[in-house]
Formats: structure tokens, sequence, C-alpha cells
């Protein structure tokens, strides 16, 4: 089984710890993306799979095998750094076959692969120019193709994609799905970009300050946010989160009041829960220049243009709340009246950061086998 476990997985350098108590599994064959911000443990944890930095505590096993003392070369790895790593003096065709001539395949065999990768990564007729020759796009294609050749059961990328314009990220991204679907190894991949994890990822790992803050589908992890972190870390612009005062089935910000429906005011009771953190994305909330029957006056302090939206800020009770319209009629200082979709929103203990999970009413039977044993440290 190609797949990989952390057993209480830790990295530490020196009284340092960047990585902690890491438990959980990647699949046989999936597209598992470690997300999070710079230093949180996210690239730290890729170079243990590949063997480039040492556990400190715990296990990992790969192939069902424990994998804490074997040498990266005999762990049957591929892996592409985020600065390519290419010999300087060697050709394009000399990198991407230097690691099967050192294993020492048989001519044809090399041949047959570079044959497959040139034309996969569109490659062909660069195969004798030098790395310095080549555009940052080109030099990351040699990256992939020197990988891909390997043929290994575990892809493991660092940010390959982070040197490259937007156009070349897109394009690059529908290489790697065709690797992939192709040879269907296990791959990890590493980034702190929320677009790439979201169009890519088969499961997102959402890491912060070297733990584990959510393992789930990009669907789950949008719209089912484990935490408060979760939460604000993905989607632009982020999820709003207020404090709120709860009083019999009341969100109460400042001077106004929303009422919550019953399957709300009954899910609450049940987990007997007080000192609630609201949250709601900026997508799910209605704007309108008349007042709700249910909803929030706020003023306008500022728009910006996202393309095919406007992101308006906005101040309700002194604290900043932003909506997203279609419309630009909006204008700095305008009173605007707001209110968010009631099946859309979030609720989170405010000591802990996690969410109090959602009503019977919005799981369906995914949601409701995992409410048991939802992802959430």
């Amino acid at each position: 089984m190609k797949e990989i476990k952390f057993e209480h997985v830790k990295k530490s350098y020196g009284d340092t710890e960047v990585v902690k108590d890491l438990n959980f599994t990647i699949k046989e064959g999936e597209r598992l993306i470690l997300l999070g911000p710079s230093g949180c443990g996210k690239s730290t944890t890729l170079r243990m799979i590949a063997g480039l930095e040492d556990i400190t505590e715990g296990s990992l096993y790969m192939n069902g095998k424990k994998m804490n003392d074997v040498p990266s070369g005999k762990r049957n790895v591929a892996m592409v750094f985020q600065n390519y790593a290419l010999y300087p003096h060697m050709t394009v065709k000399q990198n991407i076959i230097y690691g099967l001539r050192v294993r020492k395949l048989f001519k044809k065999d090399i041949q047959s692969r570079l044959d497959s990768v040139l034309d996969m990564l569109q490659l062909r007729g660069l195969e004798d120019r030098l790395p310095k020759d080549l555009s940052g796009g080109q030099r990351q294609r040699v990256a992939l193709a020197r990988a891909t050749v390997k043929r290994s059961d575990f892809f493991l990328l660092d940010e390959p994609l982070s040197n490259l314009d937007a156009q070349l990220r897109v394009s690059a991204r529908k290489e790697l799905l065709k690797i992939h679907e192709m040879f269907k190894q296990t791959m990890v991949y590493v980034t702190h970009d929320q677009i790439e994890a979201m169009t890519f990822a088969d499961r997102i790992a959402l890491m912060y300050d070297g733990e584990l803050q959510m393992l789930d589908t990009p669907t789950n992890v949008y719209h089912r946010p484990a935490n408060v972190f979760t939460a604000k870390f993905i989607g632009t612009p982020p999820t709003n989160i207020l404090e709120m005062d709860d009083h019999n089935g009341f969100v109460t910000i400042g001077e106004q009041s929303l009422e919550l429906n019953d399957m709300w005011r009954k899910h609450i009771a049940e987990r007997k829960t007080q000192n609630l953190l609201f949250g709601i994305r900026p997508e799910h909330i209605e704007l309108s220049t008349t007042p709700f029957s249910n909803g929030f006056q706020g003023k306008v302090k500022y728009i910006e243009n996202q393309g095919n939206s406007y992101s308006v800020y906005m101040d309700l009770e002194g604290k900043e709340v932003v909506a997203l319209s279609e419309n630009k009629h909006w204008h700095k200082g305008d009173i605007v009246y707001f209110r968010p979709m009631m099946e859309r929103i979030h609720l989170f203990e405010k000591e802990t950061g996690d969410s109090i999970g959602y009503p019977e009413e919005l799981l369906d039977e995914n949601d409701k086998n995992k409410e048991e044993s939802r992802v959430l440290v």
C-alpha cells in the first residue's frame, strides 16, 4: 500500500518544536496538499517524509514499513524543490535521465521514459539546452520531468510553482494533474497558496504553528471549517469573525441583534455552549439599501474592486465586516443594511476557537458520519 502514516511525529531543533504530534494518514494514490502560512511546519513535514530531516519523536510509516532510520535514497520517493535544483552543467536530457543512469536502467528503458516525459511536458526540442538557456517555466518542467521518470511510489513537491507567474501556474497545475492521472503516485504537495490547494487537492492538511488544524476535502475545509483559523485562512476576503453575545437565541453585537432560527437555537442548546464567536463568509451576506426584518445596519468604510465583484467593507458597531457585491453602487459613508444567510453561518467556541458543528438540517449523510469523527485538533 502506497500510503504514508504519521504516529505522534514531532520535530524539534534544540528547544524549538516546529512540528507537534502529527497523527494522520495520507491515502494511497491521493493528492494531499500540506497548506499553511510560512513557518507552520509544512516543508519540514515533507522533508521528514523524504528522509531529509530526522524525526525527533514518533514513527513514520510508508508502505506499511517504519521509515525513521531508512536513508532517503531507499524510500522510493521523487521530489521537486522550489528552486528546481537542476545541474547547471548538464543539458535538459542529462538532467532528466541522471537518476535513471545512476540506477543503471537499460538504455532502451531510459529512452522510453525520456520520450514519454518530453512529449507530456512539452520539452521536445529543448533536450540539448542548458538550464541557463531556459525560461523559469521550462526549468520547472524539467524538474517535474526528472521526478516523473523515476516513477516512484511517492511524489513530493515543495512549493514547485511559487516562482512562476499566474498564467504559468495554471498551466503547470494541469501538467501535474496529467502526471498524477497517468501514474497514480501518492502525491504530497506543499504550498501556502489556498487557490492551488482548493483546485488541486483530493484532501487538504491545514497546518499552523506546527499543528494540524484540519484534514478534509477542499469542499469541507471551505464550507465546514473546523476552527477559527481554518475559517479565516481559507477564502478571499477571509471569513468575518465577530465576538457576539448570545441571549436566548439572539446574536447581539453592540446595540444590534440578529435572531437565530430554530435549528441554530436548538443546536446551541444541545451543545450546551456559551461565549461564542460568529462567522460568516463575505459571499454569504446579503446587502440592501433598505432594512431587513432580521439583519444589521452598518456604514460603508471603503470598497475594493475584485474584478467580477466588489468587496464592501462596513463598520458594524465599531467592528469591521466585509461582504461581496456584484454592484458598484456602494460608496464610502453610505448606510448599508445586511443580513447573513442563516444556513451559511459558523459558530465557534470563543475559548478554544473550535467549531460547535452544524444543525442536523444542514448536514447530508456524509456530513452526519463525519460529525462523530471530525478531524479537529
